[in-house]
């Protein structure tokens, strides 16, 4: 019997031995927001080896989670993906992160916060029955993280960079503006009125935001 095998017939012990090895969720995680190159995986998990990610993404591809492709000319690259069966985990992995969520106070000495894990905390706080029928782009800028939130009829999209078109910009001045709106312990007027976070476009969205994202 493999080392990764349970020798279980469960459906849980069957989803473990295909992606309950180290950093493979958090693998997952971060393909979710898009095709990667491996030296993009690598940057959005910078403490994991180099030979544990080709490992862990062979593993992946062997259980046919993701796949590989090369990018057209003139980029001359190669991505990972996830593969349908991979983008089932989804709500997986949401759950996990709301769950996990609930014992996140401050970053622990040595945690880095990535674009990756912040995107994820935007599926993770999401409430669909607050946002049905908005159609809304937001442009997320944290220090040197800029992240876009695309809701189209109350289905949210979450990619790495600029938004094309926002209708709202919410930009970080000083101190924890998002997270303090997304726990409720501050209001949309509080950091406004603070000066922590600065805005541009519509002023109603900052409210609707507040309410669709909330821990």
């Amino acid at each position: 019997m493999a080392s990764r095998e349970y020798g279980q017939f469960c459906g849980l012990a069957r989803a473990m031995e295909m992606v309950g090895e180290r950093w493979s969720m958090l693998i997952i995680r971060n393909l979710l927001i898009g095709p990667q190159r491996f030296t993009d995986l690598h940057k959005g998990l910078p403490a994991i080896p180099t030979n544990i990610l080709s490992t862990r993404l062979k593993q992946l591809e062997e259980a046919g989670l993701a796949t590989r492709r090369a990018l057209p000319h003139p980029e001359r690259a190669v991505v990972y993906e996830l593969t349908d069966y991979g983008r089932d985990l989804e709500p997986a992995l949401i759950a996990l992160g709301r769950w996990g969520a609930r014992t996140l106070t401050e970053p622990r000495p040595g945690e880095l916060i990535t674009a990756e894990s912040v995107a994820m905390s935007f599926h993770t706080t999401y409430r669909p029955e607050t946002a049905q029928k908005i159609t809304a782009g937001y442009e997320i800028r944290m220090s040197d993280i800029t992240l876009r939130l695309q809701i189209t009829q109350g289905k949210l999209t979450v990619g790495i960079g600029p938004h094309p078109s926002p209708d709202l910009v919410i930009e970080r001045l000083t101190g924890h503006p998002i997270r303090e709106l997304m726990s409720g312990a501050k209001t949309p007027d509080d950091v406004l009125r603070d000066g922590s976070v600065r805005t541009e476009g519509d002023p109603a969205l900052l409210d609707r935001f507040a309410e669709m994202f909330r821990f």
